[in-house]
């Protein structure tokens, strides 16, 4: 409550003409509290929350609670210590990709509070893979699982993709426990198109086959698990490809979804181009979950996001399907006891 009505006016009113203000404003404070032990354990005092009812156990890692922090806020790894803090079951960091990018030209958040939405075209800024690496050799890492989602470079061409993942991938393994393959994000020239049945054969098959390898060298019994984040406007024939491709290249999961092209639920209009997140989006977030747990059998799991901003939400999203969540959106707009929030009502539930 005092982070609606106190903080986040004005942090918004700070960041009216580019929310991305806000954002570096919060990631400053993160990365700060990163580095200070002691705060670390008050913040963790002040908001986490456990029960045994929460916990889960999938991909061969253990998650004290099903609330995940979805991949993007915590672009460059610099704030997941306080993250961690705050109660999240999990984090996925990034988008990384091998070279560093600035991203696509500000301008590129919009927020629509009045539907608790937010449009963004970022493009995938990050300090790339190898400076990542280097700052999270020199960071604790959290006790929660920590995953982080790989992306093409925009300058790589389409048919150097596969090289471009695996570098990232080989960099960032000593501090992943899991993988995510992004290639839903509507901000990246041609990136939706390695959603396409052949180049994500051919992209999953050298990425898990990479995961063993690098298992067997660094003595690991088991690989590191690779998931896949597909968009919510995929039609349920280009799903079907998704899952046949998953299952035969022994995916062991999926995220549902990305960011959407709709403008569905959106009060007032606007051309600003990016994917839209938020509120808006649950219902098809939802409605992708539930074809994936039909389609799988249960042969993979599946993580739910998309819109989750109460209780009901976090039900709904865990009754079509998922096995873990992930909130973004709600984070921003609601603040960290979301987290809090949604996890005690899941105790109880």
């Amino acid at each position: 409550m005092l982070f609606k009505t106190l903080v986040r006016p004005v942090v918004f009113r700070l960041s009216a003409n580019d929310p991305e203000i806000a954002h570096h404003l919060i990631m400053q404070q993160l990365a700060v509290a990163s580095h200070l032990p002691l705060l670390l354990k008050i913040i963790e005092a002040a908001n986490g929350y456990a029960s045994p009812r929460l916990e889960r156990n999938l991909f061969g890692l253990h998650f004290p609670n099903p609330i995940g922090l979805a991949g993007g806020f915590d672009k460059n790894g610099h704030g997941l210590p306080a993250l961690a803090a705050l109660g999240f079951g999990f984090i996925e960091a990034g988008t990384v990709t091998r070279y560093a990018q600035p991203g696509n030209p500000r301008p590129r958040i919009f927020r629509f509070s009045e539907n608790e939405a937010l449009i963004n075209r970022m493009g995938f800024p990050n300090t790339g893979a190898a400076a990542i690496a280097e700052h999270l050799a020199r960071q604790p890492k959290p006790a929660i699982p920590i995953g982080w989602s790989l992306g093409k470079s925009k300058v790589t061409p389409q048919e150097e993709a596969v090289a471009d993942y695996l570098y990232s991938l080989h960099k960032l393994d000593p501090f992943a426990d899991f993988f995510t393959v992004n290639v839903s994000s509507p901000n990246t020239p041609g990136l939706r198109q390695l959603q396409e049945k052949e180049p994500l054969d051919q992209l999953l098959h050298a990425i898990v086959d990479e995961t063993a390898l690098l298992a067997q060298q660094t003595g690991r019994t088991t690989p590191k698990a690779v998931l896949v984040k597909i968009a919510p406007d995929l039609t349920e024939e280009q799903i079907d490809d998704v899952i046949d491709v998953c299952l035969q290249r022994n995916v062991q999961g999926i995220i549902a979804t990305n960011t959407t092209l709709s403008r569905t639920g959106l009060t007032r209009q606007s051309a600003e181009t990016g994917g839209l997140s938020g509120r808006p989006l649950h219902t098809r977030a939802v409605e992708v979950v539930s074809y994936l747990y039909k389609r799988l059998e249960q042969k993979l799991p599946i993580i739910g996001v998309g819109g989750i901003f109460e209780p009901d939400d976090a039900k709904r999203m865990l009754d079509a399907g998922a096995s873990l969540i992930q909130i973004y959106t709600s984070f921003i707009y609601e603040g960290p006891g979301i987290i809090k929030t949604l996890n005690k009502s899941l105790d109880h539930d």
